[in-house]
Parts: structure tokens; C-alpha cells; sequence
């Protein structure tokens, strides 16, 4: 599709095909078709569990298992008190995984997250004693409340998936997922990520108050004086492990995706780059992830063939932490996530 310059308003939205109207034209068998059933059945059985103990937040929950499954990770932005760390240590049950939490605050030095070495006095030498980032789900709480240098210390961390301290690298077990969350409301004592640390993550997923329904079963599976450690242990099954969870991640990379929708993922990025109200676009690293998340989500759903759909969904997550609006832009009241919306909505849909 033809690029739209600066100066031109946003052409006409563009109606996009359901799912359900491509899934219904023939096509060539896939050779893993198998693997796609699989991979719906296991994430079935997840978020069967997950619901057990954790009530609502479905964007919350199908964000985070598509980043697990795509390797990515995901940054959450919430107020304080809707069940994050309580999800986190679900997830890691349900999955079989290692968890870990990290509180960040003012203080807080690299070498707290990663580990340092310590002096041993019985063998007269220095031992690396890992740090709390040695784990498999890490929930890093309130991640803005620290400086850049301990930014940093992540950014090797959830590309590399590896630590480097006194020359020496030490592997972190696969999978590694990182939940990084922030308080939109609290500016005081913050210090905003760089574009460099929020390109590390998949998604930003904006979790919003309960609805009154959902409030309602939560005060009632959570309003006893119950021993959180037991309840989870009785009520959650374990239904995969961490061998299993890395088969299904490449797995699902092996997902097909058709060259229109390349072209069509090509454009959103490179589009975010000329929009009016877009100060800063996407870099190639949002297509890469979009392209994952596609191939994940289409999974997820049981097929093994990509459509539009899978791509529309996942792009708000994929794109809102990867621009920034004019000044002018947010000086009008405009959102990033209403002009996100309208782009999609610009450009032309491709017909599989």
C-alpha cells in the first residue's frame, strides 16, 4: 500500500474481515495442524486453571501467555491492589515455573537484581551468589520508581537472556518471562523508562478496575483469612512444565503467515513513523513482534495459518509503549490508543 505523507489527512477506515469468513475458504493442509491443536488444548487448560484463583483481566492473562509463548516480555500498567503478584505466582504453578519478585525502589543497585560475587572464607576465593533475577517469572513491581543504572541491568537480561558479571556470563533457565508493571497515577519519587528499556518489552497492557461482577467474585474467593500459600497449592493443578513450554514456543514460531499479511504488518509499523500525531514511530522490533504475536495468538485459537484478525488484536499492546504523541497532540486531550485505532482503521485490510 501506498505510504500516506504527513500533510494529508487519514484516509476512510477500511472494514476488516472477520476471522471466521477466512477461516472458511479452503486452503492447503498445514503440517502443523496437529501442533496448533495442541498448542489450543494446553492454552485451554491454563487459563481453566488460572480462573480458579484469579478472577477477570482477560487482556491481562492472554497478553502475558502470548508473550510467554512468543519469548517476550510484558509491562503492565495498573494501579496498586488488582492482583498482579497473585497472578504471577498462579501462572508459575499452573506452569510449573520458578517465581521471583523484585520491589523496585530509589536505592535499588544493578547489583541487586543480578547477584554479585561474595567473598567465601572456606575456600578463600570469590563465588557469584545470583540474584533474584535467577528465576522464571519475574514480576518486577513498580519498575519506574528506580534510576536508569538499574534499568540497565535488565536490558541484557531480557534480550540475552543471560547475566554478565566480573567478565563472566551465567544462563538464566528458558522460559524467562519478565512482568514489569508502573502506576500511571503516582509521578513523585519516578523516573520514566527509556525508549531502549520499553523496546525490550512485547506489550504494554493497560489493566483496568474490575467490573462489578467480576469485584463481586473477588471479595468472595478472596475476603477469608485463608492461607494464600495453601489455597494455592490445593486448588491449582500443574498442567505443562518448563521442557514443554519451550517445545510450544517454537512450535509456534513455525506458524504460517501469508506475504500479504508482511506487507500489511510492514505498513502499520512504517505508517506510525509519518502519522501527524506521532512525534516518535515504531522501530522494526514492534513488526518482529507483531509477527509473533500473530503466530502465538493464531495458535492459541487452533489454526496454523495466520489472518488479519490475529494481527488487529494484538496490535494495541504491541504498539501503545513504542510511540509518543506531538505535544501539540497531547495538549488536545488525544490519546496514543484513539490514534492507534485510527490508524489501523486507515489502512486497508489484505484479503487472504
Amino acid at each position: 500500500m501506498t505510504e500516506i505523507p504527513p500533510q494529508n489527512p487519514p484516509p476512510q477506515p477500511h472494514p476488516a474481515p472477520t476471522a471466521s469468513a477466512v477461516e472458511s475458504r479452503p486452503g492447503p493442509a498445514r503440517a502443523t495442524s496437529v501442533d496448533a491443536a495442541r498448542t489450543k488444548a494446553l492454552f485451554d487448560r491454563i487459563t481453566e486453571e488460572i480462573a480458579k484463583i484469579y478472577v477477570g483481566q482477560d487482556e491481562l492473562v492472554l497478553g502475558t501467555l502470548v508473550a510467554l509463548f512468543s519469548s517476550g516480555h510484558v509491562l503492565i500498567e495498573s494501579v496498586p491492589g488488582l492482583g498482579k503478584t497473585l497472578f504471577v505466582r498462579a501462572l508459575g504453578m499452573v506452569l510449573g515455573c520458578q517465581c521471583g519478585r523484585i520491589q523496585f525502589t530509589a536505592d535499588l543497585m544493578p547489583s541487586d537484581i543480578t547477584g554479585a560475587p561474595i567473598f567465601d572464607m572456606k575456600q578463600q576465593e570469590f563465588l557469584f551468589r545470583p540474584g533474584p533475577v535467577f528465576t522464571q517469572f519475574l514480576l518486577a513491581d513498580e519498575i519506574n520508581r528506580s534510576p536508569a543504572k538499574t534499568h540497565a541491568a535488565l536490558l541484557e537480561i531480557m534480550q540475552e537472556y543471560r547475566v554478565t558479571v566480573e567478565r563472566t556470563s551465567h544462563k538464566l533457565k528458558r522460559p524467562f518471562l519478565v512482568l514489569a508493571t508502573q502506576n500511571p497515577l503516582e509521578s513523585e519519587g519516578t523516573y520514566n523508562l527509556p525508549e531502549a528499556q520499553l523496546d525490550r518489552f512485547m506489550f504494554k497492557i493497560i489493566a483496568d478496575y474490575p467490573s462489578t461482577d467480576e469485584e463481586i467474585a473477588i471479595l468472595k474467593q478472596h475476603g477469608k483469612q485463608v492461607d494464600l500459600d495453601a489455597r494455592l497449592a490445593q486448588t491449582l493443578n500443574v498442567v505443562t512444565s518448563p521442557e514443554e513450554i519451550v517445545e510450544m514456543t517454537a512450535l509456534c514460531g513455525g506458524v504460517h503467515i501469508e506475504d500479504k499479511l508482511f506487507a500489511y504488518i510492514n505498513s502499520l509499523v512504517r505508517l506510525t513513523r509519518q502519522w501527524p500525531q506521532f512525534h516518535l514511530g515504531a522501530s522494526p522490533r514492534a513488526g518482529i513482534a507483531l509477527v509473533q504475536g500473530s503466530r502465538t495468538l493464531a495458535a492459541f485459537r487452533g489454526r496454523d495459518f495466520v489472518v488479519p484478525d490475529d494481527v488487529v488484536d494484538i496490535a494495541l499492546p504491541a504498539l501503545r509503549h513504542r510511540v509518543v504523541l506531538t505535544a501539540e497532540a497531547e495538549v488536545e486531550g488525544q490519546t496514543t490508543d484513539e490514534q492507534l485505532r485510527d490508524l489501523i482503521r486507515s489502512i486497508e485490510v489484505p484479503r487472504l
